[in-house]
Formats: C-alpha cells, structure tokens, sequence
C-alpha cells in the first residue's frame, strides 16, 4: 500500500512498504516578476508527465525508456515547471524541448567524487532545445539549504562536453534552484565547490524514507534520510551515494502497534523541530487501500504553517492581496509589517488568517500560489 507522502524502493524487500515525508529548512523567495503575472492555480495531482504552464499543463512524452528521455513542446512564452523534478523554463516563444536524466558517478571523474572539496547538488540533465535562442532561463534543481554559512558563490554549473567537464557560474542562485540566463545546453547539473580549509557541515534539503516491515509481534521501521534530488525519487533506489554502498539508516521497532506512533526529527544543534508524522495502525495493513483526499487550500495552508512560516518569498505581495481580498485591515496588515523579523512577521500573518477561518485561508492560498508558485508546487509534491 501506497500511503500519501509516500514512495517506493526497488531495493527494499517486497513486503517493506514506507511512509514519506521531508525536511525542510530555508525560506523560498520569488525569482522574478513572471511568478506574478501567471496568475494559475495549481492542479490538484501533480504528475510526472506534466509541466505546469501559463496556460496549463503541458504534456511530456517518453520517447526512449532505455535512456530514460522526455520530449515536450512549450507552446508559447511564459515560465515552464516540471514540478516532480524542480527543472524550470522561461522561454521566449515556442520551442521543443527534450531532456534525460544523467548519472554523476558516470561522468563526474573519480578523483572529484570522492573529494571533499566538491558535492553534487541536484540531479544531472541532458537538455536540448529546438530553437535554443527561444529559452531565456534555465532553472537546475539543487537540494542545497541557503542558511548559516553556505556561500552562493560555492555554486557552479557542470556541463559534460565532448572535452570534458566545464564549470559555469550561475547567473543566479535562489532557494531549491540556479538559474542560467540565455543558456548553452549540455548534460549539466548543479556542483557545490567549496574552498579549501572550510570546515562546517553543509544543510540540504532531504526527503525522509520510512519503511516497515511487518511482523505479528514486533513491526521494524527503517528511517532514511536522502537528498531531494529527482532522480532518486523516480529511480527510487538507495545509492546516491556509490553502486554497492550502503544508505545509513536509523532502525527502530513498534512492537504490534495497536496506537498511532508520532515520528519526529530534531535539529540537535539548535533543538528545533524539523520533521514530524504519525503511522497509524491502519496505514500499514497490507492491501489496504487509501481513498484519494479531496484538495483544500486551507487545509494545505494549516499543514504547512512551519514551512510557510520561513519560506513566503514575495510578503509585499501577499500582504496587499489579502487586504484586495477584504481578508486583512489597514491596521491589520500594519501590525504584521510592524514585526522585527520576516519569520516573525509570516508567523503573525498566518496566525492572523488562521484565526479568520476557511475562506481566508483559501485566499491565503490562491495568493501564495501565484505568487510563490515553486514553493507550493514544491510542498504540495512532498504531501502527494
């Protein structure tokens, strides 16, 4: 059985099922005015075989399942998101696109991988583009935490060429993304170069892997942690790291598990919580089967308060939508913008539209969405 946030390891025994979640860390902001200007709700299902687009979904064809390769044809300018793998496109006008997943270990050389200077940040593509002078933007994926002491300047764009490997820096680095102005295509993925001497560990955005295995009288739940990168979720395989290589994991047992078991992740170093579920009794009985849930913005908004809460890019713009909309006062939108901090000042607008009920929140909701349209395509696709 499938349970909602949840995916599936080849790897694992057949009778191990899981429960996902993920961890998150640093605030989304937006990457330019196109995000305003969509103005589409995003559909309810988030699927592999569609971008979001300024007129709708827009579908990906798999030409070649050997090489795990994807055609498309974007119809018209405007801003392009494959939102089960994080790759954007501003384009200019129609163009055909097509691109494959690529692997590290098969191109990055042997001395880079195992040297601690350098780390791949987010999956590898091969992008091709029919006219290429039609994409404006590229936006590469990357699983890095932008907090504490990561430097933008560590980010670097690797593309794979018949000499070899070239390094490009980024036109721009933002949260869950890099971005290439007017751009060369290649196999390329996002690289993290750090200088040398620097000694601190570096955040990253994670998905939580939970799997079990069950038992009458002791259910074993194995609990991995693994980078947010696309191609790990669609391969759903344990081996980032290198073929053969076991994935640490945590283990621990439930006895019969006759009562829901909450799950949490803590932050040891600064005792913050950054991930929790419950496992009910009923998800992990075999062949049972969930029924679809019906989508809320209020609901998505309540769910999502801590993520929300250090991650709303575009507040200006929020702020005046709820005001337009008759959700927030004059004196109401002041007190928010009167905060010391920009996590105090969400935490208090969320707080505020909470309190109003349903219909605010799904205001609150429409606005983040087009908005903020990554970072809601991001967390509702962790909640899938």
């Amino acid at each position: 059985m499938r349970i909602p946030t949840s995916s599936v390891s080849e790897d694992q025994e057949s009778s191990e099922e899981q429960v996902s979640g993920a961890v998150y860390s640093e605030m989304h902001q937006m990457i330019s005015s196109i995000y305003a200007e969509l103005h589409f709700m995003f559909k309810q299902d988030y699927k592999y075989d569609q971008f979001l687009g300024p007129e709708g979904n827009v579908d990906v064809e798999l030409i070649n399942k050997s090489a795990n390769k994807y055609s498309l044809r974007f119809p018209t300018a405007g801003w392009y998101l494959w939102s089960a793998t994080g790759l954007g496109f501003v384009v200019r006008d129609a163009v055909t696109v097509t691109i494959a997943f690529g692997s590290w270990s098969q191109h990055l050389a042997l001395d880079l991988q195992h040297h601690e200077q350098w780390l791949a940040a987010g999956p590898l593509f091969a992008v091709t583009a029919e006219p290429e002078e039609a994409v404006a933007e590229i936006h590469l994926p990357h699983f890095i935490s932008l907090q504490g002491e990561v430097d933008v300047s560590w980010f670097l764009v690797a593309h794979f060429k018949d000499e070899g490997m070239v390094l490009q820096r980024p036109s721009r680095v933002e949260p869950f993304y890099a971005v290439l102005d007017n751009p060369s295509f290649s196999l390329m993925g996002i690289l993290l170069r750090i200088a040398r001497g620097t000694r601190l560990s570096i955040p990253i955005t994670s998905n939580t892997l939970l799997y079990f295995h069950p038992h009458p009288e002791d259910i074993k739940f194995h609990l991995y942690l693994v980078p947010s990168d696309a191609l790990l979720t669609k391969e759903l395989k344990l081996s980032y790291r290198s073929p053969g290589e076991i994935q640490p994991f945590s283990k621990f047992n439930a006895g019969q598990m006759k009562e829901p078991i909450q799950l949490e992740i803590t932050d040891k170093r600064h005792g913050t919580l950054v991930w929790k579920t419950v496992v009910k009794p009923v998800d992990i009985q075999l062949g049972a089967a969930s029924a679809p849930r019906t989508f809320s913005g209020a609901a998505f908004v309540r769910e999502n308060h801590r993520q929300l809460q250090a991650r709303i890019g575009d507040l200006k713009g929020v702020l005046d939508d709820l005001q337009d909309n008759e959700v927030l006062s004059e004196n109401e939108k002041e007190l928010v913008e009167q905060a010391k901090t920009r996590q105090s000042k969400t935490d208090a607008l969320l707080s505020m539209v909470e309190k109003k009920g349903d219909r605010a929140l799904e205001l609150l909701f429409r606005s983040l969405s087009e908005r903020d349209p990554y970072l809601v395509s991001y967390l509702r696709q962790q909640n899938l």
